[in-house]
Order: C-alpha cells, then structure tokens, then sequence
C-alpha cells in the first residue's frame, strides 16, 4: 500500500482520539440512542400489532407476513440512499431526516382501515428506518475514541432493547386493551416526528465529515466543544491554508468503490453477515408473538413471554460491549453468532413452557449481543468519504434478508414446523459467524480519515 493510500487519522479524528469519554460524547450517545430506541419501538410494535389484526381481521398467513416484508422493502431501499445521502449532505442531517420521516407515517397508521392503506404506510415507515441505522452508529464512530469506540457502539445498539422493551410493554398493557388498542400504539409510534427537531438542533454535525468535506472552521469549532468538555484548551497551533474543499464522489463512483481491490474482499463478508443476521432475527422475532398464539397460548400470555425474552437482550449488550474491547471485534462476533445458532436450534424444540422461556431468552441475550457487535465493526470497515455509504449498503443487503424472512416463515412452518424454521436460522448465524473472519478488527485504532 502507497503512502497516499495507506489509512490516516484526520486532524478532527487525532484530536477526538485523544480525548476522555465526556459529557458531550454522552449528549452525542445518549441522542442518537433515543433515536435508535424509537426506531426499535417502531420495528418491536408492528410485530404485536400484526398478532392483533391477524385476529381482529381476520387476516391469512400471506398477509400477515407482507404486512412485515413491506417495511422491510423500504428499510432496504433506505438504508441505501440513507447512507450515500450522508456522505453528501452530512450525518446529522439524514438522521433527524429520517426521524421525521418514519415517526409520521406511523402515526398515520393509527388511522386505516385496511390492509392497502397500512401496507402503503408501513413502506414509508420502512424508508425511514433503514436510512437511520447505519447513519446513526456512523455518526457515533464518529465521535468515539479509538480505544472505546467499539464499546460505545455496541451500548447505542443496545439502546434497541430499550425500545423493544417498550414495544413489548405497549403490547402488553396498551394493543389487547381495547379493539382500537393497535391504533393507540401507533399514535404512540409517532413521538420520533417531533424529535427528529431535537436532533436536527441539539446535537453537532460529524467533525470528521465536516473536515472531509473541507469545512476546518466547523470541524475545529465542533472538537473544541468536546475539548472543552474535556477541560482541555482547543488546539491552537496555526493551520495551513485548505485546499478546497472536494467535491462528493458520484453516486456511482462510491458504490464501485466499495468492490475495489482495497475494500471487495470485507464488502463481500460484512454483506453475507448482514444478509445471514437479518433472515434469523427478523424471521424469529417479527414471528414469535404469533407462533405463541398459534401454539394455544391467549395474546397477553403471549405477549407477556415475549416481554421477558426482549428483557435478555440487556445482559446481551453488556456483555458484548465489555467483550468488543477485549477480545475484538472478529472474536466477539462470532462467540455470539454461534451462540445464536445453538440457542434457536433449541428453541425450535422447546415443548415446555419454561424451555420456551428459558431458549427464547439465550436467543434474545446473543442474537442482540451479535447485533451491537455488528454495529461497532461495519463503520470501521471504510474512510470516511465511503464510510455512510458502506454501511448503508451493507444493511441494505441485510435488509433483503428481512423481506424474504418473514415471507419464508409460513412456507417453513408448513414443510416441518417450529423445529425446522429455527433449524434453518441456526444455519444461517452459523455461516454468519464463519463469515465474520473475512473482516478487518479495527479494535483501538484510529478511523480512516481519507
């Protein structure tokens, strides 16, 4: 590798290395978690929901499962321009964006009548939260210094089981309350609409990015912030005159640039574990509130039990986010693909109720450990002119996997029932955990500044 290739640090990206976690990154973490928290509510409250029209509808299986494949259509498309959006216009930008997007057409779900309407509104939904994801975890690396950036990752994902949580304690208290108890969650679905303006002014624009893009004077502004907060005088030393500022690459360019020599070879695994992940968590926990109803258990039984198995996936974050900054990114990962795969191949044969919990709770703890792990190693897989973009792409990809999930589980059902659809998740976090070797582990250091 050349001297002009080989990966740098920005002068923002040095200065944010050197600092202390402080109150300003915990402005910037804590943010963007309600934001991801919000997202989670919205993606855990449409699985509930789905129950409760399957029955107040009347609906068959086919529906049921567009209902779920449709927003997952959109998340696909949105995570693609999501990312390559933020590499042009700025992180914060796409984030709040992307809020306001998805919080109103939720809420507008509150009021349809049937399954047209709500199929329409769960796509827009679908834009919206596919472009905050990766936007967001980029928008923290961002930030995040080298030596804990993977952990602080791995603790905004974990923000998602706060707002599954919550999705589960609407589903409990608030969808089997009433007839019109679905539409109540949706209202409540919409609170993302009016944060999106807390985002947009409350939180800074990614120094690096800013720095990329050739604006010095907002990224020196944005690090002295967080010096500051550090109790650290700005940086005065002079400056040499920028350059100006770079154009964006083309759409297409950046695209390409992902299969370039430099890059195709982690594209191709952080895709195959993206799509693999995405089949398994979406088919299981989109469906399992159903699959409960179906094996004779009421809707709030039901819904309790997946109540204490959205709880499981807390102790996954914390352990993943200790882990992350010991043993790796490649090694965590892994251990917890595995460990789901174990725990679905268990859950699919689970006949009691406490092994229904106790399987169901092993696969909430890895399967969402998996996931923070996921989040902390894509961003760091590109520079940062690419890095949006190829974490967009990545879940888009990923997100293919989520609308043949849900469409595949009836099928799978039918062929050999609960036993054989976990069987074929636990293959696929199986090859996700050996694909995750094909990555790079950045652990400790310093972002691509290019």
């Amino acid at each position: 590798m050349t001297d002009a290739a080989r990966p740098r640090a920005s002068d923002a990206g040095r200065r944010l290395d050197r600092l202390p976690f402080t109150r300003a990154h915990a402005r910037v973490l804590t943010g963007s978690g309600i934001g991801w928290a919000l997202d989670a509510m919205d993606v855990g409250l449409i699985s509930f929901i789905i129950a409760a029209l399957a029955l107040q509808w009347d609906l068959a299986p086919g529906e049921t499962a567009w209902i779920a494949s449709i927003g997952f259509i959109g998340m696909a498309i949105g995570a693609s321009l999501g990312g390559l959006l933020a590499d042009r216009i700025g992180r914060r930008q796409v984030f709040a964006l992307t809020l306001l997007i998805y919080g109103l057409a939720t809420g507008a779900s509150a009021l349809v009548g049937g399954v047209v309407a709500l199929l329409i509104l769960r796509f827009l939904v679908g834009l919206g939260l596919g472009a905050e994801l990766p936007v967001a975890s980029t928008y923290v690396s961002e930030f995040a210094p080298a030596r804990i950036r993977g952990r602080l990752i791995v603790i905004l994902e974990a923000f998602w089981a706060l707002g599954w949580t919550a999705a589960a304690l609407i589903g409990y208290l608030v969808i089997p309350s009433s007839d019109d108890g679905w539409r109540w969650a949706f209202l409540l679905g919409a609170v993302p609409a009016a944060y999106a303006l807390v985002v947009r002014w409350g939180l800074p624009e990614s120094a690096r990015w800013l720095e990329r893009r050739g604006r010095h004077a907002d990224a020196d502004l944005v690090v002295s912030e967080f010096e500051a907060a550090a109790g650290r005088r700005p940086s005065t030393a002079p400056e040499p005159t920028p350059p100006i500022a770079p154009p964006a690459a083309p759409t297409k360019a950046r695209v390409r640039a992902l299969w370039s020599g430099e890059f195709r070879g982690r594209t191709a695994a952080l895709w195959l574990v993206w799509f693999c992940v995405n089949f398994s968590y979406y088919g299981a926990f989109i469906w399992i509130p159903t699959l409960l109803v179906a094996q004779g258990f009421d809707l709030v039984r039901s819904f309790e039990y997946t109540l204490w198995i959205t709880l499981a996936q807390l102790p996954g974050y914390a352990v993943a986010a200790w882990l992350i900054e010991v043993w790796g990114r490649r090694a965590t990962l892994s251990v917890f693909l595995v460990g789901s795969a174990v725990s679905a191949l268990l859950f699919g044969t689970a006949t009691s109720e406490g092994t229904i919990l106790a399987t169901g709770m092993a696969l909430s703890f890895f399967n969402l450990g998996a996931w923070g792990a996921l989040y902390a190693v894509t961003p760091e897989m590109y520079p940062t002119s690419l890095r949006a973009t190829g974490a967009g792409w990545a879940a888009g990809a990923g997100r293919i996997a989520s609308i043949v999930a849900p469409l595949s589980v009836p099928v799978l059902l039918g062929l050999g029932g609960a036993s054989t659809l976990f069987a074929v998740f636990g293959g696929f976090f199986a090859v996700a955990a050996v694909s995750t070797w094909g990555l790079v582990d950045r652990r400790g250091a310093a972002l691509d500044g290019r």
